[in-house]
This record gives C-alpha cells, structure tokens and sequence, in this order.
C-alpha cells in the first residue's frame, strides 16, 4: 500500500514537474486573456475593412476578417475623456458634470467607491495593465509630478500603468510608470500650469521660430520637441518624450506586459495615440499614405498593430486571447495644427458616408469602428446589432463568472460573440454634454442653441433650433429631417428619451 501511495505520488510530481511553461499557461487560462485596442480619433472611414478610399489597413483588416465587425457600434460620446470613463465605468459621462475634456492637471475623475472594469476583471483573478493614453485625471487637485502621484490608474484596478497623463498635444509631455515620471531628474523639477506662462519660458505664440510645426488654433503654449501644446511647462527635460517614437515605446511596453504577465489571465487596455494631434510619425513612416502625417500616422498604428498581435502570436496566447478593437470617438481633420490633414484629404473620407466627426452628436460623431476576435470563439463575419462600448463592462462580467453591476453597462456578450443579432434597444449618446437618443434605427437629436458648424474644425455638431429625428436604416447620411412629417415617431423617442435621462432636456 505504502509503494502505490508513493507511486501515485511520484506520477502527479512528474507530471506536473514536466510541464512547459506554455502548458502551464494553459492550465491556468481557463478564461481568455482580454486586449483593448483603443484609437484616439480614429473615423468610421479611415479602415479599409470599412471601406476607406484613400488609406489601406491589412493588420487591422485582419482581426475584422479574423473575427466579428461590427457597423451600429458606438461610444458614448464625440470626444475623448467621456468615452473612456465610459468604457472603464460602464457608466453614461453625461452622469457625472466633470467628464469632459480634462486639462493635464484635472484630478481623476474616477472615484475611488466605483466599479471599474479593470476592478471586475482584478476580482476574477486577472492581471491588469494600461499602457497608453490616459486622460482621466490625476491625483485630487493640486499634484506634484515630482513626487509619487495617486490617486491614477493603479487607484482604479489597474495592476500596472503606463501612460501619458493626457493627450500628445498637452503638457506634461512625459510617461508615467505607476504613479511615477519616468526619467526626472532631481536637478530639473518639471512644473505645470494650464493657466499662466512661466517667466522667460517660450511659447507658440510668442516664438514661432522655435517651432517646426504651426499652431492654427488653441495649440501656441508650451514648445516641447519645437512643437507647441495646450499648457504651460517649465523644467524637467530629461524626461521629455520624443514624439516620433511613442508609437514604438508604447509598443514597447505593451509587447512586455503580455511577455511579463502571460502565464495566468491578463487584461491590457492598450491605448494608442493615433491619429490625434500632434500627428508625429516615425520616419519610417513619412510620406508613406499621401494623406499627409494624419495618414502616416494610421499607417504607423496599424503596423504597430500587426506587432502586437505578433507577439500574442509568438507568446503562444493568441488562440486564447479576446481581443476588442475600437475607438474613442469620430474624426477630426485640422485639430490645431496645420499639418495638411484637409489639403491632402483627396478622395479619402474619414468618416466614410456618416455625417459630422468628432465633438458632433451626428453618427460621425460617435459611430466608430468596432471588431471583436476570438479564436475559434467569436463568429466571423458582420454584425448590425446595436452596441456601445459602455456595454463591455457587464458582457465581461457575464464571459468571466462576475457578478452584473449596476450600471447604464448591457449584459450583451450573445451579441459580442456574434451568437445573437439582439443588441441595445436604446443609447443616449453624448456632444459636450448635449445629448440625444438613438433606438431601433431612429437618431433624435433635441433642439440646441449654438453654432450649426464648429467653426476652428469644419465640422457640422448637431446643433438646431428645430428637433431632428432620422431613420439611419434609409438614411445613414443623415440628410432628410423626419421630425415634422412624422410627429409620432418624434413623440415616442421623445419619451423614451426623457425616461432614459430621468429629466427633460435643457438647451
């Protein structure tokens, strides 16, 4: 008896003794490893697996070909902080009066008491990470970005982070590496303020000497790598980026995460840069679409892509690995610099044949790009079912054992895997904190004071003194105003729409 106990114990040692590091990584990914690959002003047009004119997309095309693309996919909102609370919260921005655009000293703008996505996925035994743009706030105020900074990302769920504080246009222009800027010098302290110049420090608009790219509007501060930003900075250039290479760093990055992380569940939110401004291509990249630096840029980034997906590959956690590509809001040509995104535009339409771009409640607006890839688990193929990327949080929860959170999130993983064409019946989409309702094939969009066409970017927003009401199902342009010659229909997603904002709409 005692020789087959230790017999049977010899075997189960041995076997496991045995064991290569990627059967180990087998045994403990029951549940799939989950990437998001998020863009930053990336047009419902500007991928060739939707049907872009001037631009071609191969990496990206293949995880739509791979998998699942979906054509009635939405973020929440027309510009980028209120998506990305959104996708991290599960939760409408339009609830919280502080999710707009942040400045680079905003605090967070996650509270430390709400469930967060990377939290849900934390509690189910996932690594997480975050490399990427940021732009949710940083600490409760006033911060010191010569010290630790917290609350951030790591305060939200986030195991690891790897960021910009907010955009490539805005100071500080540094990475942030778990609370802490990466490569300060004690000798050089960096101070910010988004309100008044430091003495004898140059800007934009005082020395456009210095500058190898000009402002158009809104971009003439600070002048970091001869390029002018949003903000004001003084010291710390050692730590500096060098705006031609982030794309790489990120990459970088990113590619380390999934090598350090890969032998147990992982969750990487990879937010990349592009096409935002300041659009700084690697050289390698120059002159590559003809579009100018905005096409260069999605060239650069769908490479970038193709590299990642590679190392899922050569890390042997692609066959079981979600991956979700999407992003954070509709297109913008001339953002603040004069790069040529209108001039070399030829026949190229960065919103393919939506209306209106980014800061607009037009489907150019907030219809955007959005693919699902699973191997041998999502259906290949195209989806017309109506999702939004709030919706990931609770159909994550439902694909890895959580509980549902109370959220505005829809539990609506049948659809993301393509097992069912059921998608949203209803979604309040977001403007600048104007809002308007899409459900079934009908958009209405409330009466709004202001400006028909956003002057600086030539971009129609939404704004009339008239209700609009449109059936996209016939008119995905959105040129025929339904509103008077169907008042019923009008009436109805009135309602709807004042239930689901549990208030009538103020101008």
């Amino acid at each position: 008896m005692k020789i087959y106990k230790f017999l049977i114990i010899f075997t189960v040692v041995f076997a496991f003794s045995s064991f290569s590091e990627k059967d180990y990584a087998q045994v403990k990914n029951a549940k799939p490893n989950i990437v998001i690959i998020y863009l930053d002003d990336l047009g419902y047009g500007d991928l060739s697996c939707y049907g872009s004119l001037g631009l071609n997309t191969p990496n990206i095309d293949k995880i739509a070909n791979g998998g699942l693309r979906f054509t009635n996919a939405y973020a929440s909102s027309s510009t980028c902080t209120p998506s990305r609370y959104a996708l991290l919260t599960g939760s409408y921005p339009w609830r919280n009066k502080d999710a707009k655009i942040l400045p680079g000293t905003a605090p967070l703008l996650i509270s430390a008491e709400q469930q967060t996505l990377p939290k849900m996925l934390k509690s189910q035994g996932y690594t997480t990470g975050i490399v990427g743009k940021w732009h949710l706030g940083l600490g409760n105020g006033e911060i010191d970005w010569n010290q630790h900074i917290s609350p951030g990302p790591n305060e939200v769920g986030f195991d690891f982070s790897y960021i910009m504080a907010a955009t490539q246009d805005r100071v500080p222009t540094v990475y942030i590496k778990n609370g802490d800027v990466v490569g300060l010098g004690k000798n050089d302290p960096i101070q910010v303020n988004y309100n008044k110049n430091f003495a004898g420090e140059p800007t934009g608009k005082d020395n456009p000497e210095l500058t190898r790219m000009k402002w158009h509007h809104g971009h003439n501060n600070s002048i970091i790598n001869e390029i002018p930003r949003i903000g004001y900075v003084k010291g710390g250039k050692s730590a500096n980026w060098q705006d031609t290479t982030m794309s790489d760093h990120f990459l970088n990055e990113a590619e380390n995460y999934i090598k350090n992380n890969k032998v147990k569940p992982f969750f990487l939110y990879y937010a990349m840069q592009q096409p935002h401004v300041p659009r700084t291509p690697n050289p390698r990249f120059v002159g590559k679409s003809g579009l100018g630096p905005r096409g260069d840029v999605i060239l650069e980034a769908d490479w970038t892509i193709g590299e990642l997906m590679k190392t899922l590959t050569n890390e042997d956690v692609l066959d079981n690995t979600l991956v979700i590509f999407s992003s954070d809001n509709g297109p913008v040509l001339n953002d603040g610099y004069d790069d040529e995104a209108v001039e070399k535009l030829g026949v190229h339409k960065p919103a393919g044949v939506l209306k209106g771009g980014k800061y607009s409640l037009y489907e150019g607006g907030v219809r955007i790009p959005f693919m699902i890839y699973w191997k041998n688990k999502v259906k290949h193929g195209v989806s017309d079912a109506l999702v939004c990327q709030l919706d990931l949080l609770n159909s994550l929860a439902q694909l890895t054992g959580a509980s549902q959170i109370n959220t505005d999130s829809n539990n609506l993983l049948e659809a993301i895997l393509g097992k069912s064409d059921e998608g949203r019946n209803a979604l309040v989409i977001e403007a600048n904190t104007k809002t308007a309702l899409r459900k079934g094939d009908w958009l209405m969009i409330p009466p709004y004071a202001g400006p028909a066409i956003l002057e600086p970017v030539q971009i129609e927003v939404g704004n009339s003194p008239d209700y609009q009401l449109f059936n996209l199902k016939t008119d995905l342009g959105q040129y025929q105003n339904l509103a008077k010659s169907n008042p019923e229909k009008l009436k109805e997603m009135i309602s709807t729409y004042e239930t689901l904002r549990g208030k009538k709409n103020k101008n």
